[in-house]
């Protein structure tokens, strides 16, 4: 049985969760390759709990992690109401093609809506077909405004 919750970082158990599925993610080629920093490790818990903009979702199959989705909220300064950007999205990989990652989504469709957020955002790797599909299916799709000026691209600059 699968279970879709709303973290609560003060629970161990949701927190343990958290880092666990996330360092997976990491460690995925479409994470990046590599494992969760010892400073990451250390600290992410500790500065989600400062957010009020951050919120995340853990699904569990049989009481064992397997899904996170973690989403912050923003602003749309054209529709003057929030949106809520989906940060990561985390399926463990013998866990994949059975819908959860679909029912992380519409959790967090859901919590979008009760916060009045006009939208949601994501971005993906355009190499990564499945999380592709799975968003499209969701009723993601690329932005644009005018399809002569073509489609708004995600880039990003590193201050480290």
């Amino acid at each position: 049985m699968i279970e879709i919750v709303q973290a609560d970082l003060a629970q161990p158990r949701h927190a343990g969760a958290l880092l666990e599925l996330l360092d997976a993610y990491a460690r995925d080629p479409m994470g990046g390759g590599q494992p969760l920093s010892g400073f990451t490790r250390k600290n992410l818990v500790t500065e989600l709990r400062k957010r009020s903009a951050a919120v995340s979702f853990l699904a569990f199959a049989d009481g064992q992690p397997v899904g996170l989705v973690n989403c912050f909220e923003g602003f749309s300064t054209f529709r003057c109401r929030p949106l809520l950007n989906i940060h990561d999205v985390v399926v463990l990989d013998g866990y994949r093609g059975q819908g959860i990652a679909r029912r992380l989504l519409e959790r967090v469709e859901a919590h979008a809506r009760e916060r009045g957020c006009c939208k949601l955002t994501l971005e993906v790797l355009a190499g990564n077909r499945r999380a592709r599909s799975v968003y499209q299916q969701a009723g993601f799709s690329g932005y644009e405004l005018d399809p002569s000026t073509g489609q708004a691209l995600f880039w990003e600059k590193s201050l480290e």
